[in-house]
C-alpha cells in the first residue's frame, strides 16, 4: 500500500521515488508526490524526513 498524504483541500497525494543518473555518473534518489499510484511508490516516509504542506496545498518532504 502506497503512502498517501491528504492535504487541507482533501486531495490525496502518493509518495514515489526514482533513481536518476547524473552526468557525473553518480546516482541520486529523488522523491515526488503524485495523485495516482505509479511505479516506484513507497510504503512509508523514509527515516529522517517528514511531510509538510505548502501554502498552495502541495505536499513536500523536508529533512527533520
Amino acid at each position: 500500500m502506497a503512502y498517501g498524504f491528504t492535504n487541507s483541500k482533501g486531495v490525496t497525494y502518493y509518495l514515489h521515488t526514482v533513481i536518476r543518473e547524473l552526468k557525473s555518473g553518480k546516482k541520486q534518489q529523488l522523491f515526488f508526490f503524485a495523485k495516482e499510484v505509479k511505479a516506484g511508490a513507497l510504503d512509508a516516509v523514509p527515516d529522517g524526513y517528514q511531510v509538510m504542506e505548502t501554502k498552495t496545498g502541495l505536499p513536500v518532504m523536508k529533512r527533520k
